[in-house]
């Protein structure tokens, strides 16, 4: 057993790039040696995009720069050490070995396979182990289970009005600000011809930057996405440069538009922040509070700023807390029994439907898409196609630069494929070629007709709407918020089922699965 004399071992992962992390706050510099580690295993458990590596590890690397110049001791591992383990684990036990820390003082971990390896560690290593909750977060763990402890439904609307009263955002004397918890209602607006917002800022990569892309270049090459647009913030003041430019340039039209979606568009009025927040660059208390003070300086309307902190301190926190609340059972649920395979043009984009074809580009060049690409486009899709949970889920994981599976999964396995027969979502988000058509512009270009809704040339998400409502029929019906479709489903004679049956079958058809390789190495 090490001596009071040797130092506190603090491993930091990479999702925890913030000073002010619990096994660092009231530290001694002296008395503490950071580990930090690039390991295969992250790198690799599914083929993440090139860009999602790039940024991790170059933001890992400015971190420690950051860390070490303000007088920390670093023990920095980079993937290409000779003897590096690949490991979490193996790397504390190596660093164990070299610095025989009196104690391992780590924060838990964002993601159910990692705090499983953690866990671990007190029976694995002869010193003490303390693992620290997150409270970047504002609703720990337990405090989610009590919320959710006797409820009957889980809605986040009620969630977040409690997140609401806790902070104090926007709220009056105990009521909330301008006398509505949200303005959804004021946040619809479908894009008006020649809408374009500012361009976001990119950041140019320094030296450090590009040795990681020379190494995800080299390591990762088969790995889906382009590295030719990277300028992702990758240290804390190059966040906070773009947050100002959203405070500066976007928010004021951020809700009104945050539904809508236009063709190489690829931003519109997003604060593009996620990345940023995700890693611990950014603390999203205080860009809500950023927010706030916009509306009160007149700067930005409370559609906008509500719509934004929402997304913050309501979403954001909801599906944490509603991952740890529902693991490990969420990562295999599949209570509709999608079986088919997710489509290949997923990673090629190849396919004739502008809607899609415009998502996986904006995809594969920017490791992004907003939240309504993802929802109604690229999700909607899926769950209307019956494509498998499991394929789906590591889709998102791999190709989007934010998506960690705490936000991730419940995000895809609930929110958009209902896999959890509805702990999450009031009901499936299923829509036909119309929502797409009302808000976007990716309809009038495009080489199918949305106004056609069976046959050659139609619209395949008019049939494959109709499809998936009934053949799921005996599930859904008794659901208040989507039992009246079925009406107009009864007044249509058979043969017009019958056709919109026989046109969705017949595209379902031309799909062609894609190889498993695209998402892990077998």
């Amino acid at each position: 057993m090490a001596s009071s004399d040797n130092p506190i071992l603090a491993p930091i992962l990479g999702d925890q790039l913030t000073r002010t992390l619990a096994s660092l706050r009231g530290r001694a510099k002296d008395d503490t040696v950071i580990l930090m580690m690039e390991v295969w295993d992250e790198a690799t458990y599914v083929k993440h995009h090139k860009q999602k590596i790039v940024l991790i590890f170059s933001a890992m690397r400015h971190f420690a720069s950051e860390l070490r110049d303000a007088g920390w001791t670093v023990d920095y591992i980079q993937l290409g050490d000779e003897d590096n383990s690949g490991s979490f684990t193996g790397e504390v036990a190596r660093a164990v070995e070299r610095h025989d820390p009196r104690a391992i003082h780590v924060v838990e971990a964002g993601e159910w396979r990692v705090q499983q390896a953690i866990d671990e560690w007190p029976d694995k290593f002869d010193c003490e182990v303390e693992i620290l909750p997150d409270d970047r977060f504002l609703c720990s763990k337990a405090e989610f289970r009590d919320w959710a402890q006797d409820r009957k439904t889980l809605r986040m609307e009620n969630f977040y009005r409690e997140m609401r009263k806790k902070t104090g955002l926007l709220m009056d004397d105990g009521k909330p600000e301008g006398g509505e918890w949200n303005y959804d209602s004021e946040n619809r607006k479908p894009p008006k011809e020649g809408l374009e917002a500012p361009e976001r800022p990119l950041f140019e990569p320094d030296e450090i930057t590009r040795e990681v892309i020379e190494l995800v270049e080299s390591r990762f090459g088969d790995h889906f996405g382009s590295l030719d647009n990277f300028g992702w913030p990758v240290t804390r003041d190059e966040a906070e440069k773009a947050a100002d430019a959203f405070f500066a340039e976007r928010i004021e039209k951020f809700g009104p538009y945050q539904d809508a979606m236009v063709h190489g568009q690829d931003d519109l009025f997003h604060s593009m922040l996620s990345t940023s927040i995700n890693l611990g660059l950014l603390d999203p208390l205080e860009l809500c509070e950023r927010a706030e003070q916009a509306y009160k300086d007149g700067k930005a309307p409370i559609n906008s700023v509500e719509g934004f902190i929402r997304q913050l301190i309501g979403w954001r926190e909801y599906v944490r807390g509603f991952y740890w609340h529902f693991m490990p059972g969420l990562e295999s649920d599949n209570k509709l029994n999608a079986q088919r395979g997710l489509p290949e043009f997923y990673w090629t984009g190849e396919t004739d439907m502008r809607c899609l074809a415009d998502c996986i580009r904006s995809t594969r060049d920017n490791a992004h898409a907003h939240h309504i690409q993802r929802l109604m486009v690229l999700g909607n899709f899926a769950l209307l196609a019956g494509i498998n949970p499991r394929e789906v889920q590591d889709w998102y994981l791999v190709v989007y630069a934010d998506a960690y599976q705490w936000v991730e999964l419940p995000n895809v396995s609930a929110m958009i494929l209902y896999a959890d027969g509805g702990k999450l979502a009031t009901k499936p988000y299923a829509a036909s070629g119309n929502y797409i058509n009302k808000m976007s512009n990716y309809c009038g270009d495009c080489v199918y007709s949305v106004s056609k809704k069976t046959g050659e040339g139609a619209c395949p998400f008019n049939a494959l709407y109709w499809h998936f409502m009934d053949r799921h029929r005996d599930r859904l019906e008794s659901n208040h918020r989507i039992g009246r479709i079925y009406s107009t489903w009864d007044r249509m004679d058979e043969a017009k089922k019958q056709e919109y049956r026989d046109s969705a079958e017949a595209f379902l058809d031309t799909l062609t699965p894609a190889d498993s390789s695209w998402a892990r190495t077998d």
